[in-house]
C-alpha cells in the first residue's frame, strides 16, 4: 500500500467489477483519506470457456493471476466471489476480510415466469456449468439432460435466450447484483439445492503480514459471515473438493448455534449423502470438519473416490 492509495485485483467480467467497485466504495466511505484504485487481471478460467470446469482442474482457476500480482506487490487486495477462493492458499497470502453475504441461493431461468424445478416439463434440457447444481438438480428430477453452460453472468443468459434450452440455474447474487431479476422464473430454495462454499460472500485476500492493508479492509469485515464460511470452508478442504467434486453446504447462525448443511452427489445424481449438523459459533471450522467425516463415513467417500479416479484417468 502505497501512501494512502490501495490498489484492488479483479477480474474483468461485469460480476467481478461490480464486487470491486463495492469494496472500492466501502473502503472509501470508512477511510475517509484513503484512495482506492482498480487494477484488471485476466485469469486462467476468464480465457478458456470452451471447457467445463470439472475437467480444466479447479485449483486457483480464477484466482492465480490475482495472487500472483499479490505476492509481487503490484496490487494490495485481490476481491473474489468467495466460491471461486481455495481452501488452501498460497504461502505468503491470508483471506484478510469478508463481507456480508449476499443471498446465497440459486435461481432457475426458465421459459415461462414462476416456473420451478418440478413443473419443467418431462425430460427438459438445463444448462448448467456447475456438477454440484446439475448433481442435485438430477436427484429430484432423473429425467432432465443437463448441459454444459459457461460464460459470465450476461452471455450465460445470452446463450439461453438464443437456444432450445427449458431453462438455465444461476448463482441468486449474480444475477440480482446485476440487476437481471427480470429473467428469474424462481428461486431454488436450499432445501432443494444447497449452494456452493461460500456463494453469495466476497473474499479479501491480501499478502500475511501487511497490518496497513489489514486495519483497513477489517472495516468492512462481516464477522457472522466469516464463521458462516468458515464452517463451510473447513467442511470442504477436509473433503478435498472444488468444482470437480459436487459438494453444496451453506451454514447460518441460529439461536441454537451454528448450523452447517451440507451435501455431497454423484455426478449423475442418483446417489446423495445430505447431512446438517449444529455447533459452536466459536468453533466453525470444527463443525465443519465434524460434518465431513460424518459424511465421508456415511458413504460419501466412494463418491469422491470414485471422482478423482475418473478425473485423472
Amino acid at each position: 500500500m502505497n501512501k494512502n492509495v490501495l490498489i484492488i485485483g479483479t477480474r474483468g467480467s461485469d460480476l467481478a467489477l461490480w464486487q470491486a467497485t463495492v469494496v472500492k466504495k466501502e473502503l472509501e466511505r470508512k477511510s475517509k483519506n484513503l484512495n482506492v484504485e482498480i487494477k484488471i487481471i485476466s485469469t486462467k478460467g476468464d480465457k478458456i470457456l470452451d471447457t467445463s470446469l470439472s475437467k480444466i482442474g479447479d485449483k486457483g482457476l480464477f484466482t492465480k493471476e490475482l495472487e500472483n500480482e499479490l505476492l509481487n506487490g503490484s496490487i494490495d487486495i485481490a476481491v473474489h466471489s468467495l466460491k471461486d477462493l481455495p481452501t488452501k492458499l498460497p504461502d505468503g497470502l491470508m483471506l484478510g476480510a469478508v463481507t456480508k453475504r449476499y443471498a446465497a441461493q440459486d435461481v432457475l431461468i426458465g421459459r415461462k415466469k414462476k416456473i420451478k424445478i418440478m413443473d419443467l416439463p418431462e425430460n427438459a434440457v438445463v444448462a448448467t456449468g456447475s456438477l454440484r447444481r446439475s448433481s442435485q438438480l438430477l436427484h429430484v428430477r432423473p429425467d432432465i439432460t443437463t448441459e454444459e453452460l459457461r460464460g459470465n453472468v450476461p452471455t450465460r443468459i445470452n446463450k439461453f435466450l438464443q437456444s432450445g434450452w427449458d431453462a438455465i440455474i444461476l448463482a441468486r447474487a449474480g444475477v440480482e447484483r446485476l440487476k437481471l431479476n427480470k429473467y428469474v422464473s424462481s428461486v431454488i430454495p436450499i432445501s432443494q439445492m444447497l449452494p456452493a462454499v461460500g456463494q453469495g460472500a466476497l473474499g479479501i485476500e491480501i499478502k500475511r503480514g501487511n497490518k496497513t492493508v489489514l486495519t483497513a479492509i477489517k472495516k468492512i469485515h462481516h464477522e457472522p459471515t466469516s464463521i458462516a464460511v468458515r464452517a463451510e470452508r473447513a467442511l470442504l478442504k477436509k473433503l478435498e473438493g472444488g468444482c470437480q467434486v459436487p459438494i453444496g453446504a451453506y451454514a447460518s447462525i441460529t439461536k441454537s448455534g451454528l448450523s452447517l448443511d451440507a451435501v455431497v452427489g454423484s455426478i449423475d445424481g442418483s446417489i446423495t449423502f445430505r447431512k446438517k449438523l449444529l455447533g459452536s459459533i466459536k468453533e466453525p471450522e470444527k463443525l465443519g470438519e465434524k460434518l465431513a467425516r460424518q459424511l465421508l463415513e456415511a458413504g460419501a467417500s466412494q463418491i469422491l473416490s470414485d471422482i478423482f479416479k475418473q478425473s485423472r484417468s
